[in-house]
């Protein structure tokens, strides 16, 4: 059974695949688990491989996207992401992180906002 607030989280990660089609983004993947957590969606934009975290909020009163993705979040991504590309032997495949925070304004409406390099990943830190 799906709790209110996965089904919410996952309306939010539609909403996200649906704006990112729109843009012209070629979906890859969609709520791919990995041991170690999940990447939400990852897509391909014009040759660069683009992992998307989906934030999905009732209001602003956390302060947005910044304030979303934790330091602690973003080393676990890069870490997904690592993997994802070793696995399909990707590594030298250009790469960006990007946030699409989605804020639901009513029960039937939201806000979408999508922050392309929503933050970096210094080479120093890639471990292959």
């Amino acid at each position: 059974m799906v709790s209110p607030s996965q089904a919410f989280g996952r309306r939010a990660e539609n909403l996200a695949e649906q704006m990112l089609r729109k843009k012209g983004y070629h979906i890859v993947e969609k709520n791919l688990r990995l041991a170690g957590g999940e990447l939400d969606l990852i897509a391909e934009d014009q040759g660069t491989l683009v992992f998307i975290e989906v934030k999905a909020r009732r209001g602003n009163q956390f302060g947005g996207t910044p304030y979303a993705i934790t330091t602690r979040k973003k080393q676990q991504l890069a870490k997904l992401a690592q993997f994802y590309l070793s696995q399909k032997e990707l590594r030298h495949k250009p790469c960006r992180f990007d946030a699409i925070l989605v804020i639901e304004t009513n029960e039937h409406s939201a806000q979408l906002t999508h922050i392309e390099q929503a933050f970096e990943v210094p080479s120093s830190a890639w471990q292959w």
